[in-house]
């Protein structure tokens, strides 16, 4: 296994992955069957982790597979299935803001699971993101649906366990082949719910499949090594601050390719998250340092 090394590529490349997950909502909303959260999340983990099998040409060893397939399900069949019942029950805004939670609680859990103690400068950035994540995409007419209120928490927390878990176990493989496992684990898990809960699901048209075809190569595939190899070289506290990048590109997108139109508060709550990035990046870094130095 690679030595965790971190340099300035790390940060670009860590960072690039909230970036392309920004593109989703626009990809899932313009380009693919609308009413199948559960199949979609399936045809997005599952077929990516299995093409990156087929490269790596690896399995985990056994003793290893119960620990992929809880990972696998933290960080996508859990995480991807609430994200799309918070995504059909609530506004964007409102499920961006809830799912804005992720790096607090990354920071809670560090702090038990890994020994990485809470900081001023951590807390800070990840409350200042939450607010500036509101400021960007949160309406007045907004609703709180409780089924998608919950859903929104539910795939926060799972993420941010499954990112710090990813760390604590640090499976003894490249974050490829890493990235293969998990994928293949979390579609398989979400295959059986699918088939029961969503039967029907339309013949793919060539939109669907260029539409899938990016949410999976690309944004899941590509971006959850580098998410995968942030994690393992920068630390989950660096990491989990440059979850906030993802709802700032996609109101840029909206603004961009859907013609929505960008305020005071929009360009308000951008410079927060900005900022919000940036402290949580030296925080996260500062606190591995003095991690590592024990």
């Amino acid at each position: 296994m690679e030595k965790a090394v971190a340099r300035p590529s790390d940060i670009v490349l860590t960072a690039a992955a909230p970036v392309i997950w920004g593109s989703t909502y626009i990809v899932t909303t313009q380009m693919l069957p609308a009413g199948y959260p559960l199949t979609v999340s399936m045809l997005r983990a599952l077929p990516a982790g299995l093409i990156l099998l087929a490269v790596v040409r690896r399995l985990p060893p056994r003793i290893w597979l119960g620990r992929i397939f809880i990972l696998g399900a933290l960080n996508f069949t859990l995480f991807w299935a609430a994200l799309f019942v918070a995504a059909y029950r609530l506004p964007g805004g409102v499920a961006a803001t809830l799912g804005a939670t992720q790096p607090l609680i990354v920071l809670m859990l560090s702090r038990p699971v890994l020994g990485t103690p809470v900081r001023p400068a951590g807390l800070i950035a990840a409350l200042a993101g939450i607010a500036g994540v509101g400021l960007l995409i949160l309406g007045p007419q907004a609703r709180l649906d409780p089924i998608g209120v919950a859903a929104a928490l539910t795939g926060a927390l799972s993420m941010a366990a499954g990112t710090v878990m990813t760390r604590k176990w640090q499976p003894p493989a490249s974050p490829l082949t890493v990235t293969a496992w998990q994928l293949t684990a979390g579609g398989l898990l979400l295959l059986p719910v699918a088939l029961a809960l969503e039967p029907g699901f339309p013949v793919p048209t060539a939109l669907n499949l260029a539409g899938f075809a990016w949410l999976g190569l690309i944004g899941a595939a590509l971006t959850y090594f580098f998410w995968f190899r942030g994690i393992a070289r920068l630390g989950p506290a660096t990491v989990t601050s440059f979850g906030f990048l993802s709802p700032l590109t996609a109101v840029i997108l909206g603004w961009l390719l859907l013609g929505q139109a960008l305020g005071p508060a929009q360009a308000t709550g951008a410079a927060i998250v900005l900022f919000s990035v940036w402290l949580g990046q030296r925080a996260g870094q500062r606190a591995a340092a003095l991690a590592a130095a024990r």
